[in-house]
């Protein structure tokens, strides 16, 4: 299960470091890159305030999220968002995969995971929900990217259930990962957080004792971020299960030399902000 979400998520993520998408939101009217992210992955809940997206979002500094939002709306509307990151992940996809964009294994993996989509219980999961009701595209290779995104989304819901649950907020979850060296160095400026913010949710980290006095991770603490792991992916069964082992299985075999070519384009980095580690 976990290398499908890997190949799932290597397949949306390259539309967050796309070249073709500096051009593409500037053409929309998106004031620069973070106007761009923010706009472009919270426009299917519509022109939503910025303490909507710093919820659903939950790892990004407050004020972050208020330098680009709701101001976006009055550049972009939604739909009109929507349309500039289709567009920005049709470009950037096709240059990536090649040939492989028009091959038939994609018309095949689309309606894989589009049944996976529409099989998972919107209940609980907005952001999935948002993207999930989002017209699918006609075009095999955009209608995969739109069903995996949503599917992303389902996942990254679950995920920050699992974070709630365990009573870590989303600066502190980026403690951890960047104590854990799963993200680059530059992650409290990628995500927002003062240096007063960040060096609090570490304090508070040591007190739990997730963090030692030199700030590396302890045994307890790595025990309850794999306890948050786990019940992510138990979150997150229900696409698998609608394919069942099977068509789980097909659609990981799809995706991989889709995989492949998105890497070997440096279509995804590693690290990444997104800690997601290499399939």
């Amino acid at each position: 299960m976990d290398e499908f979400w890997r190949l799932a998520e290597c397949c949306h993520a390259p539309v967050y470091f796309a070249p073709e998408a500096k051009e593409v939101y500037a053409d929309a009217g998106l004031k620069g890159f973070w106007m761009g992210y923010f706009a472009s992955r919270s426009a299917a809940l519509g022109p939503v305030s910025p303490q909507v997206v710093t919820a659903a979002f939950y790892n990004f500094a407050p004020s972050m999220v208020a330098r680009a939002i709701p101001d976006a709306w009055r550049f972009c509307p939604p739909e009109e968002v929507l349309a500039a990151r289709l567009e920005v992940a049709g470009l950037c996809l096709r240059r990536l995969l090649g040939d492989l964009a028009d091959h038939p294994d994609v018309r095949e993996a689309a309606g894989l995971a589009g049944a996976a989509m529409d099989a998972c219980p919107a209940a609980g999961r907005v952001l999935f929900a948002a993207h999930a009701a989002v017209p699918t595209p006609g075009e095999p290779l955009a209608a995969l990217w739109h069903a995996l995104t949503a599917l992303r989304e389902f996942r990254g819901d679950g995920h920050v259930a699992a974070l709630v649950t365990a009573g870590v907020d989303g600066c502190e979850a980026n403690v951890v990962a960047s104590a854990l060296g799963l993200v680059p160095p530059e992650q409290r400026a990628y995500r927002g957080w003062t240096e007063e913010e960040w060096r609090a949710a570490a304090d508070r980290l040591r007190e739990r004792g997730v963090l030692d006095r030199e700030g590396a991770v302890t045994e307890k603490g790595r025990r309850e971020r794999d306890a948050v792991e786990a019940a992510t992916e138990h979150l997150a069964r229900a696409p698998m299960d609608a394919l069942g082992e099977a068509g789980t299985a097909r659609l990981a075999h799809l995706l991989r030399p889709l995989v492949t070519r998105i890497i070997d384009g440096g279509g995804v980095p590693f690290p990444n902000a997104m800690a997601m580690p290499r399939p």
